[in-house]
């Protein structure tokens, strides 16, 4: 078989092949598992009530805030035990998707 430099190859749950990839493909960000202990607004919306304080502890279940979107209220609960390391919002603020809610450690 001929090799092609534009030939690259592409790994699918461990197995390999070979294909053209495209130039957006090869630059694109790499996948990285989200981070359990990082909590980030999944919707935008408006921060009614945050339930925990900076350095304590938590366990898993137990609801850390509640984030309104869409006349909806969302309570966020821990999935994991996990100290607050910070919280980088407060009550009333306006968040985007993706805004970084708390830190946990």
């Amino acid at each position: 078989m001929k090799e092609h430099k534009e030939l690259g190859v592409l790994n699918i749950d461990t197995t390999l092949y070979k294909t053209r990839i495209s130039k957006r493909f090869a630059s694109r960000k790499p996948y990285k598992p989200a981070d359990p202990k990082i909590i980030r607004s999944f919707i935008p919306g408006t921060i009614l009530d945050i339930m925990v304080k900076v350095g304590q502890d938590v366990s898993k279940g137990e609801k850390l805030m509640i984030l309104d979107a869409m006349k909806m209220q969302n309570v966020l609960i821990c999935s994991t035990d996990a100290r607050i390391k910070s919280i980088a919002v407060k009550k009333g603020d306006k968040v985007s998707k993706g805004t970084l809610l708390l830190e946990m450690e």
